[in-house]
């Protein structure tokens, strides 16, 4: 009898080791499956970051040539500013002096021919 209880308690016990080994043989098929497919789809992906990070940095070097042409801008515009200030502001001065001289003048003159 008790050789009877044993054996049936080990057929118990190799058939619950057998079915832990079943399902865990699953489970190592299913991550494989799930390993190869991500490695599957991440090629694809490394090349679309691959070309985005190349296009950012095309884009990156086109800013930088706007921003060094804005800079040529602002310096020609300063150059234009101080030759028109210096070919047109030193003869509008003189001429808004000689303007007030003369004005002054007929003015004294008004001032000493009506006494």
């Amino acid at each position: 009898m008790a050789g009877l209880i044993v054996a049936v308690f080990w057929a118990i016990l190799v058939a619950f080791l057998a079915f832990v080994l079943l399902r865990l043989a699953r489970l190592l098929k299913e991550a494989t499956k799930m390993v190869a497919d991500l490695g599957e789809q991440a090629a694809p992906l490394l090349d679309d970051m691959t070309s985005t990070v190349t296009r950012a940095g095309e884009q990156l070097d086109r800013v930088d040539l706007i921003t060094k042409s804005v800079g040529s801008v602002t310096q020609n515009a300063a150059a234009v500013t101080t030759t028109v200030t210096s070919v047109v502001g030193g003869p509008l001065v003189k001429a808004a002096a000689f303007s007030y001289g003369v004005r002054k003048a007929i003015g004294a003159r008004n001032q000493d021919g009506k006494r």
